[in-house]
């Protein structure tokens, strides 16, 4: 799978005792005469965004996206980032930012400025600043190292055109987004020769052109709380170093060429809630401690690998578990009847709906990419309210286990493309809030039980190429789908039809599971690699 998807925006949590718009002591003329001079080398073609930024408005303080200190005066913040609308800012960066000597906050992300490398005098900001964000820009050029900054810095330079390799950094640098560039070489630099512990939570590199091994140097990165490298090019294994992320929550490394087995040293990295391998080279038998050491799971991403043997009886001791796809294996034996006792599954979310670790400086919130119907979904937003279970296109054999419709909160079910037999469980129309069924080209039996007409959610569904036999249940819900859902099986009645039996397959189509929650970001499947994706958020 495609990855996690990297998608990495920034969006942030500090917890400032800045206000907004303060009217004592109020706007300092000098910073009020800086904040005229960025404005003069921006671009607003609205001339909405900064309309009240102008001379005769005294109170700089009051000006959209500017917060000042509430007993100084002094401009702290500047929010002119804008991912929502039309509307966006272009030009070129001023120097005059130099002159507000007390910012702390600067987001110009989500703009159109001029494709133009960063003037080197900007990245001096880095040096105070406790928040950076530029992405989803044209920026360009080489990243300098970054190796002056005294504050907590989050800094987010994701989805532009930087190249070159990969900047040192500071120690006190909290959260690094540099995702969906065009950076290329080894992490080695990067990573190892560093003589004190980082301070670093949040790393993501995804969406490059990074090569080589994972170095084995984590030891002094022992603060990551979240960490993606997915679709980038690395390879060799995972470096048994590992076993020092003690507080990691996050690790996605799909989409490269990474080998080998899981290894056991990351069974010290018990504070995990989202794995993601998908889309590697990875093989040998799915641990059995991933379900002892790693309780806390609530994502297993290990679509598109090389993984046999059976699927480990240990899984199903994952009582928060949404999530689990293992599609695209060599997995064989039966689906463990144990698999009610994932008890996440058993009802349907309600709350928020995003999946977010805490770290210092606010929440990171994950995002992952989830095959459906042959198309890859990003989910973020509404993540947590996503429950699935996908063992699609492996050698699994047996009955389809009547405890699975025990699992009442799924909204996805694929078990496609495996050797299954027997009939589909009668029970199946208890699992309600089902939108997507997949259960073709296995070796199914028998009548469909007639409560699959109860699942009113349900948006696909493809039962073909079975040998299952007798008539299509009535009702309005199963007549709604193609005929295509049906063929290669002994059925009859609508939406069958006495051609349409003789047809050859059409995929079903069907909308994005969880549409009602959540569009997603929808990517075309590409033997099983998708494309790069972009960003991750930050959220309060």
């Amino acid at each position: 799978m495609d990855s996690v998807a990297i998608i990495l925006w920034v969006l942030l949590c500090l917890n400032s005792c800045f206000c907004k718009g303060n009217p004592e002591p109020g706007c300092i003329g000098s910073e009020r005469q800086a904040l005229l001079k960025i404005k003069k080398d921006l671009k607003d073609s609205s001339n909405m965004l900064l309309a009240d930024w102008r001379p005769g408005n005294k109170d700089c303080c009051k000006w959209k996206g500017v917060s000042c200190d509430n007993a100084t005066g002094h401009v702290t913040e500047l929010h002119l980032g804008f991912s929502n609308g039309r509307l966006k800012l272009g030009g070129q960066l001023s120097p005059a930012l130099l002159d507000l000597k007390s910012l702390s906050v600067l987001d110009l992300s989500n703009n159109v400025f001029d494709q133009t490398q960063i003037p080197r005098w900007f990245w001096n900001l880095t040096s105070h600043l406790q928040y950076l964000n530029i992405s989803g820009n044209h920026f360009q050029g080489n990243i300098p190292d970054l190796l002056t900054n005294h504050a907590a810095l989050v800094l987010d330079l994701s989805s532009n055109n930087f190249t070159g390799s990969l900047p040192a950094i500071s120690l006190n640098m909290t959260a690094l987004d540099l995702s969906n560039n065009a950076l290329s070489g080894s992490m080695l630099r990067f990573l190892c020769r560093k003589k004190h512990r980082m301070k670093l939570e949040v790393l993501s590199l995804g969406g490059n052109h990074l090569s080589g091994e994972i170095p084995d140097c984590w030891e002094k990165w022992g603060r990551l709380v979240a960490i993606e490298l997915c679709d980038n090019n690395l390879s060799g294994k995972i470096p048994p170093s590992v076993e020092a992320l003690t507080s990691l929550q996050s690790l996605h490394l799909s989409n490269n060429s990474l080998h080998g087995e899981i290894p056991e040293s990351m069974s010290n990295c018990t504070e995990l809630l989202t794995l993601d391998f998908s889309a590697n080279q990875f093989s040998g038998e799915i641990p059995p401690w991933i379900g002892e050491r790693l309780s806390n799971l609530i994502i297993i991403g290990l679509r598109s690998n090389m993984f046999h043997g059976r699927i480990p009886d240990q899984i199903c001791g994952l009582p928060s578990l949404q999530i689990l796809d293992l599609s695209h294996n060599n997995l064989s034996g039966n689906i463990p009847t144990c698999i009610k006792n994932l008890t996440a599954m058993n009802s349907r979310n309600k709350s928020n709906g995003t999946i977010s670790y805490k770290t210092s400086k606010g929440c990171f919130v994950d995002n992952i990419a989830l095959t459906m119907k042959g198309v890859v979904f990003d989910y973020s937003t509404t993540l947590k309210l996503i429950k699935l279970v996908d063992l699609s296109d492996n050698n699994l054999s047996g009955v389809i286990p009547e405890e699975i419709t025990t699992l009442i909160g799924l909204l996805s079910l694929n078990l496609s493309r495996n050797h299954l037999v027997g009939k589909i469980p009668g029970n199946i129309g208890a699992m309600n809030t089902l939108e997507c069924v997949d259960l073709s080209e296995n070796r199914l039996s028998g009548e469909i039980p007639e409560s699959m007409s109860q699942l009113t959610f349900l948006s696909y569904l493809n039962l073909s190429y079975n040998n299952l036999t007798g008539k299509i249940p009535s009702g309005t819900q199963l007549q709604t789908f193609s005929s295509s859902s049906f063929l290669g099986n002994k059925l009859y009645g609508p939406p069958l039809t006495n051609s349409s039996r003789d047809s050859k397959a059409v995929v079903p189509t069907g909308n994005s599971v969880g549409e009602d929650v959540d569009n997603g970001n929808k990517r075309q499947v590409d033997n099983l690699k998708v494309s790069k994706s972009s960003g991750r958020d930050w959220a309060t």
